[in-house]
């Protein structure tokens, strides 16, 4: 298939790129390179795509409407895999507008795309920060998720209901993933097991938030991309079953669907760096803090919906995970 893959450059998207081209798959990526953090991160993921045949990276904005249009119009793409976003619950305390004009507006162009363009499947990148102020534990796409409790975590929520419209009015079909804290080789700087592993082997102290007692579901990044690529190859189906009076959130009559892809196996934030400390064989200092703004105390998926749609479920376990990293970061990072 020809698939566009958009946020080629970042820690999904890249290593998504790679598993569609090995599997025989034309990607077309793209990014536009922001510096929410280490460009040259972003640059060494892409030359890992350079040598490939089957594989095209065009520099792009999201938020650009003409140029989206055009790209979409030329490419005539069959699947479309959407990752490019702000991402961040924190950054979108202190810069809200940037989760406005990639989130929102962006998102727009790439469905107004797909619309136009005959695109059989748009999936979609969501989060588990859509689950807010829900305590119901774990987390399932059949409870409401009204009360967001981040700007991102709201423009999340926007994608799924702007793709629900789409899938009505036009019968398009989306299918929108909320990924639980993704971890792994080639990770983002901003998240946790990138920054305590930096200021471990620093003998810097680490931030501990919420003194530490916050749980989530770490989720390696194979386990990710095996998940999204599922997802791909399916495009999503309306449900029978559903009905207005008594509507589940996860579903619809439409060809709109949302699943899960965490652990199903949340950990506390303390053993998890007891985890990265047993990993780098030294202990770390710890800046215990309260909860911050925005932050939720706990995530779990529950992932019956995408066992029994996809035959799936993420089963690495943390500390291969965790060593898998650590030796990546050695290596990118040239400590020996």
């Amino acid at each position: 298939m020809k698939i566009l893959v958009t946020g080629v450059a970042g820690f999904i998207g890249s290593a998504l790129a790679i598993r569609l081209i090995e599997r025989g798959d034309e990607v077309v990526g793209i990014d536009n390179l922001n510096d929410y953090y280490d460009v040259n991160l972003k640059l060494a993921r892409l030359e890992r795509l350079r040598d490939y045949k089957k594989f095209k990276f065009i520099k792009l904005e999201i938020s650009d409407r003409a140029a989206i249009e055009a790209l979409f119009l030329k490419e005539q793409f069959q699947r479309v895999m959407h990752l490019a976003a702000q991402a961040g619950v924190r950054y979108s305390i202190t810069n809200p507008h940037a989760y406005i004009d990639s989130n929102i507006i962006g998102f727009m162009n790439i469905l107004e795309g797909c619309r136009h363009n005959a695109v059989e499947h748009l999936a979609y990148a969501s989060s588990s920060s859509v689950y807010g102020a829900n305590t119901n534990m774990p987390f399932s796409i059949h409870d409401n998720v009204d009360h967001p409790v981040s700007l991102y975590a709201a423009s999340k929520k926007t994608n799924e209901l702007m793709a629900h419209t789409y899938s009505h009015l036009y019968g398009l079909p989306t299918t929108g993933l909320r990924f639980f804290t993704v971890y792994g080789p080639w990770g983002r700087p901003d998240m946790s097991l990138f920054m305590f592993t930096r200021n471990i082997l620093e003998d810097k102290p680490i931030d501990v938030f919420n003194y530490g007692n916050h749980r989530r579901d770490f989720t390696y990044i194979d386990d990710i991309v095996e998940g999204v690529i599922r997802v791909i190859d399916k495009p999503a189906q309306a449900n029978p079953k559903w009905v207005g009076d008594n509507p589940d959130p996860g579903t619809s009559s439409a060809p709109y669907r949302l699943y899960n892809i965490g652990n199903n196996n949340p950990v506390n934030l303390l053993a998890f760096i007891e985890t990265i400390e047993k990993c780098l064989g030294k202990e770390a200092k710890k800046n215990l803090l309260p909860l911050q703004p925005g932050d939720v105390p706990d995530t779990y998926a529950e992932l019956s919906d995408l066992v029994n749609d996809f035959d799936y479920k993420p089963g690495t376990v943390l500390e291969t995970g965790i060593r898998n990293f650590i030796e990546w970061y050695k290596y990118f990072y040239r400590i020996i």
